[in-house]
This record gives C-alpha cells, sequence and structure tokens, in this order.
C-alpha cells in the first residue's frame, strides 16, 4: 500500500527530520517520523475511507486538522488516536511539533479483521454491525505499548532484517494496543452489570499506578475505593484478566523495561525508581518476566 505524504515544510529526509513510508503489503502500510528541527513539520493528505487510522505519539506530538482546519484533534505524548469514517475519505493536515518520534499506521477493516477474527465483535469498528459508523478514540498508551515503540525508533539491526524487524513490532504494536484488558464478562460476574461497581474497580487500578511505588494494601485498596475486598479482587480479575498485585507486578516490570530502553538510568536506580526495595528481587522478577536479567537486557539492546 502506498501511502505518502505531501510535505509542506520544512525539508525532509535530512540528518533531523526523517519521514520513512513503509508498505506493508497490499492493505496495510506505516510511516515513521522523526523530526528533531526546532520548527514544526506539515504534511497532507487525503486518507482514503477504506482505511483505519492509528496514529502513536512516542515523543512530542502533533495536531491534526481536517476540512481546511475546520475541526482539529491533538495528539499528545505517549498517547493515541484511532479515526475510521467509512462514509468520506478524509482531507487532512497534520503538524507535527518539534523534537517528535511518532508512528502512523493505517490499515483496511477487512486486513484487521483477519488479524483479530476471533475478537471481531469486541472492536467495535470492525463488528460487521458497524461497518458504515465512524469511529473515533484516544487514549495514553500502556508501558508495554511505549516499549514496542521505543524499539521501533532504536532498531538494533539494518539491511534486510531491518524490514523484517520493523513488520513484527508493527504487529506488537498492534496486539498490545488492542489487548482487551478492560472487556468484562458480565455473564461470568453480574456483580460488573453495575457500572459504578466497574468505575471503582477502574479506580483501583488509576490508584495502583499512581502509587506503584508505595501501593496500598488490598484492604486499603478496598476501602478507598467503597468495595469490600472480595468484589475488589474478583471484579478486577474479570475486567483485567489477572489479580491485582499481579497487574501491579506486570506494569512495574514493563515501566522498567521502557526506563531501560532509555539508556539514563543504572539497574538499582531502576529497581528503585519503580518501587523496589531490594535490587535483587527486582532482578529475580524482571528475569522472570523478560526471560533475561536488567544488565543482559541491556548488553543485548
Amino acid at each position: 500500500m502506498e501511502l505518502n505524504f505531501e510535505i509542506l515544510g520544512p525539508e525532509i529526509n535530512t540528518r533531523k527530520s526523517r519521514v520513512k513510508h513503509t508498505a506493508l503489503g497490499p492493505d496495510m502500510a506505516m510511516i515513521k517520523v522523526e523530526h528533531s528541527e526546532d520548527e514544526a513539520l506539515k504534511m497532507r493528505r487525503e486518507i482514503d475511507q477504506s482505511l483505519i487510522q492509528i496514529y502513536f505519539a512516542y515523543e512530542g506530538g502533533a495536531e491534526f486538522a481536517f476540512h481546511g482546519g475546520s475541526y482539529k484533534l491533538k495528539l499528545e505524548a505517549e498517547k493515541n488516536l484511532l479515526f475510521y469514517n467509512p462514509l468520506q475519505a478524509l482531507p487532512m493536515e497534520i503538524t507535527v511539533e518539534p523534537k517528535s518520534k511518532l508512528l502512523f499506521l493505517y490499515v483496511t477493516v477487512e486486513r484487521l479483521h483477519r488479524m483479530f477474527v476471533e475478537a471481531s465483535e469486541e472492536l467495535a469498528f470492525i463488528n460487521p454491525d458497524n461497518v458504515n459508523k465512524k469511529f473515533y478514540s484516544d487514549g495514553k498508551l500502556e508501558p508495554s505499548t511505549m516499549v514496542a515503540l521505543s524499539q521501533m525508533f532504536q532498531v538494533p539491526v539494518h539491511g534486510p532484517a531491518q524490514r523484517i524487524f520493523e513488520e513484527s513490532k508493527v504487529f506488537e504494536i498492534l496486539a498490545w494496543y488492542f489487548n482487551r484488558r478492560e472487556g468484562t464478562d458480565v455473564e461470568a460476574c453480574p456483580f460488573l452489570e453495575n457500572e459504578d461497581n466497574v468505575q471503582k474497580i477502574r479506580l483501583a487500578k488509576k490508584i495502583l499506578i499512581e502509587r506503584m511505588t508505595d501501593p496500598p494494601t488490598i484492604p486499603e485498596l478496598a476501602l478507598e475505593v467503597g468495595l469490600n475486598e472480595y468484589r475488589l479482587k474478583e471484579g478486577f480479575k474479570n475486567i483485567y484478566a489477572t489479580t491485582v498485585f499481579k497487574y501491579l507486578n506486570d506494569y512495574r516490570l514493563d515501566v522498567a523495561r521502557q526506563v531501560l530502553d532509555e539508556g539514563k538510568v543504572k539497574v538499582n536506580e531502576v529497581a528503585y525508581h519503580i518501587g523496589y526495595t531490594n535490587p535483587s528481587h527486582f532482578i529475580a522478577a524482571f528475569r522472570k518476566k523478560f526471560g533475561v536479567t536488567p544488565k543482559k537486557y541491556l548488553m543485548n539492546r
């Protein structure tokens, strides 16, 4: 799939500004933008209505202007946007902020359906009932997605292997992005039919993330969100498919890997940064989750 943008300025494919297009077959494409200039980069194109558009901001951000600027959306660092409008093509102008690293993915509904055929009912915009409906979503990227994006912008291989590496990262990013972490099984857990209870479970997750270095105990968390311990644990497992502290531990380790990818701190500092008081416990947990120690992970980057 060819999907080149018209560049309105400044000059690209210099040492400080690169826009790389890669076709991933006839029905999928990616564009990798690395813009380190001090002025914004402007790009323009009309996007075909058959395409689902997903935009990821690893660093920096961008503004999307539609129909001559009559409607605008902002993409901020560590966030994403998804557009799908099967009713009409979308003429847009993208203004990329200075010091930005962005990934644009374009895929047909049919291709995405083949990739996620068993989950098509869970992905609203590829459900046959919604084939002619507009769809938009935005959100903050999980650490696992940020790690994959980091690796996309720090490709460790060259030549023919680079294409294979980048294509594999695209599928990994999509897998993390569409991972149904917030899907509830209401029939399995009637308690979750109450939207207030669902919001309390999501609040519990938010608290764990915000206080990952000093998380509350289960009783403290249950009291804070207004649930008893049993309902907190059962509801959390139904929504996030894992236990409260397994989720917290996985989140911490994903953050640790993201920090290691930035290459600015030592292993001990990473351990303390994510809330471990004993670095050896952190090393053991990291090795259990990722198959290597943090030190070996750094050496293999």
